[in-house]
């Protein structure tokens, strides 16, 4: 006769069926936290779709290439190359664009890491005495010591993606932040050569002013001697005198223009004031304006803050799908495996093992309209991403057209500027010699001398607005600044539900 098992029938058997039926329980109560009506309000716009081709003559043939990465080097200026490389070398506002890049990638990191099973040690060594007025002898009056060595295992599978698509929302967040710096540098660069032709404008006004005191010096040693000669009288002397005295203080105010220009260059540089004496008056020559002939979605992927842009509206697109992913139910695996016991001796023995473990299922049904709130939230995040993705797009094209129509206007008034310029000229040296020889008055010399420093003030403004729409059109073509590589962050290939691959194209526009 059959000795009957002493083990209880309830340990004996194992069926999967209590685990499908709470799965399936989970299921059927997760239609209690509802995602219905709860979508994105706007979709990102495509660059093609804002017609640009008549404005800036993108649809006309040309094989223009986009700005170099030292588009400054242009200018034919040895001194604005060395100070924009000094300045890129490191300023305080670069160290911060760099700080929030690394910032970004280790939250990239930390959400990697909730993706990814834990596993932890730990070792316990207690004692306890009860007194025997709480616990008879044996157990009360004396101490009770033991030894725990225990592992910790933990795991929540990505069941419906909802970790990776966080991970993602996290790397979206990083390339973007990349972007951003190198938005950073390329505005730097720009600033230094905004600044740069400013102190070359200064100088030109410098010179604009010295060449009107030489004018009026020579009328009134003019003055002078027809004064002497008694053909004119103290009151042409006087006005001769009055127009060296204004153009001295016109020579004053631009060369306080050029030391507060030297002190705005040293401080781009991340430097003292007195790094702003060693810098020399700039020596720059015009460029051409040319776009490349391309279509705008291209000729805005080179920009950064487009493509950072883009990468946030990414983002907030795979933030969505996280948000979705928390109505479902999830499954977390927990296990402890390890050894106890009251004594050294004992605690590697077969009959110190002590193991704990199972899965748990967890699911939302009520929970006060939270995850609701949450997801609403989300969508708006997207929307605003959305919004800023398609303002930076029509910014762009309005930065570019506008350069490159500014190139094309100054070089226009430059050409009607300089021909004045010279009949202007040639006007003061006629009425200069008409006075000279007694023909004419001291007062037609001053009425043909006042236009002359009028356009010649004029042309050196037009000179340095032409370099500064040279520098826009560099900035608003992206500068050739190098953006961050679409594998920068990569996910890991994986198999399973959470193995969804990343879409690496940063010139296109991501779609929830």
């Amino acid at each position: 006769m059959a000795r009957p098992d002493p083990t209880p029938r309830r340990q004996r058997q194992r069926h999967p069926a209590p685990v499908a039926a709470m799965l399936a329980a989970a299921l059927a109560l997760a239609g209690c936290a509802s995602t219905h009506g709860l979508a994105p309000a706007t979709a990102p716009r495509d660059a093609d779709s804002l017609a640009a081709a008549r404005s800036i003559g993108a649809g006309a043939p040309s094989d223009a290439a986009f700005p170099t990465q030292d588009w400054w080097t242009a200018f034919g200026d040895p001194q604005l190359d060395a100070l924009v490389a000094e300045a890129l070398a490191g300023t305080p506002r670069l160290d911060a664009a760099d700080a929030r890049t690394r910032q970004a990638q280790a939250q990239a990191g930390l959400a990697d890491a909730l993706r990814k099973p834990t596993l932890g040690a730990s070792a316990q060594e207690t004692g306890v005495q009860l007194p025997e007025t709480l616990a008879p002898p044996p157990l009360g009056g004396s101490f009770n010591a033991s030894t725990v060595l225990m592992l910790d295992f933990k795991y929540a599978p990505d069941l419906w993606g909802g970790k990776r698509a966080k991970y993602e929302a996290a790397i979206g967040q990083a390339r973007a932040a990349q972007a951003d710096a190198q938005a950073a540098r390329l505005a730097l660069s720009s600033n230094v050569a905004t600044a740069y032709i400013a102190l070359a404008h200064a100088f030109d006004l410098l010179d604009v002013a010295n060449q009107e005191q030489a004018r009026a010096s020579q009328l009134s040693r003019l003055s002078a001697q027809r004064v002497k000669a008694g053909l004119d009288n103290q009151l042409q002397l006087r006005q001769s005198e009055s127009a060296i005295s204004a153009a001295r203080q016109q020579a004053q105010a631009a060369q306080r223009q050029v030391d507060a220009l030297r002190n705005a260059l040293a401080a781009l540089l991340g430097q003292g004031p007195d790094r702003g004496l060693a810098i020399e008056r700039p020596h720059l020559r015009a460029t051409t304006p040319a776009v490349p002939a391309v279509l705008p979605s291209e000729l805005l992927g080179h920009r950064p803050d487009v493509v950072a842009a883009r990468w946030r509206v990414q983002a907030a697109s795979r933030g969505i799908d996280a948000a979705k992913a928390t109505f479902k139910p999830s499954v977390n695996l927990n296990a402890i495996v390890g050894l106890a016991s009251a004594g050294l001796s004992d605690l590697f023995s077969s009959e110190a093992l002590l193991g704990f473990g199972g899965p748990a299922i967890s699911l939302p049904i009520f929970d006060g309209g939270g995850l609701r709130s949450q997801l609403a939230k989300s969508d708006a995040d997207y929307d605003l991403a959305v919004a800023a993705y398609n303002q930076a797009l029509v910014r762009a094209l309005q930065e570019v057209a506008d350069a490159l129509q500014a190139q094309r206007s100054l070089d226009a008034q430059l050409a009607s500027g300089t021909q004045a310029r010279d009949a202007a000229q040639s006007a003061w040296r006629i009425a200069s010699d008409r006075y000279h020889a007694g023909l004419g008055t001291q007062l037609d010399v001053l009425a043909a001398q006042r236009p002359l420093l009028q356009l010649d003030q004029q042309l050196a403004a037009l000179h340095a607005q032409r370099l500064q729409a040279a520098v826009d059109l560099d900035r608003a073509l992206g500068g050739g600044v190098a953006l961050p590589p679409a594998d920068a962050f990569a996910a890991p290939d994986a198999s399973g539900p959470d193995s969804t691959p990343i879409d690496n194209d940063i010139a296109k526009a991501p779609t929830p």
